[in-house]
């Protein structure tokens, strides 16, 4: 059931980006400006995204692609409901940053810039994030975690599981009529 929630979504994502193309022309300049519309309205890029931007500007999708890798600022896979940033800056790499993301990316079974296959996480590796004194950090949606321990790593991914059951729990009784 995922997988086809996931494959309606990205057909949706591609019929947009189509539509959307008639608004830039055919000239290489527009590649960033393409790429960067694409990455504000969905998240990130895919392979049959650059596909089509490749045909649209009439070059190679290897062209799309050099580019698109060159900048950091693109994502090819979708983020996660909740998208985790581990610090990694000079004050948390000397007190575990490292460790920390070792510990998410082997409790959620993906790597750094990855997502996990039902879409809820993601994890990024950032630069510093300006709160030394807070060593290591870890960001989880935009609500800063200091002085993160190895330990807390997995009771900050079960908060958000044991979220994600309540949640199914109600749609499951608003949607029986009970």
């Amino acid at each position: 059931m995922v997988d086809e929630a996931i494959r309606a979504q990205e057909a949706a994502m591609l019929e947009d980006i189509t539509s959307e193309l008639a608004r830039f022309g055919k000239e290489r300049r527009n590649l960033i400006p393409i790429l960067q519309m694409i990455q504000e309205r969905h998240a990130y890029l895919t392979p049959d995204a650059l596909k089509i931007v490749a045909e649209h500007l009439q070059t190679a999708v290897c062209e799309v692609y050099g580019v698109a890798t060159f900048y950091n600022q693109f994502r090819f896979h979708p983020p996660g409901k909740h998208h985790i940033k581990v610090c990694l800056g000079t004050a948390c790499h000397v007190r575990g940053g490292d460790i920390i993301l070792e510990n998410f990316e082997r409790k959620l079974e993906i790597s750094e810039g990855e997502t996990t296959p039902d879409r809820e996480f993601s994890i990024e590796r950032v630069a510093c994030v300006g709160c030394c004194a807070l060593a290591p950090v870890t960001i989880v949606d935009e609500n800063v975690h200091g002085h993160v321990a190895p330990s807390r790593v997995e009771g900050l991914i079960l908060g958000f599981q044991i979220e994600k059951e309540k949640e199914e729990r109600e749609k499951q009784k608003d949607g029986s009529g009970k």
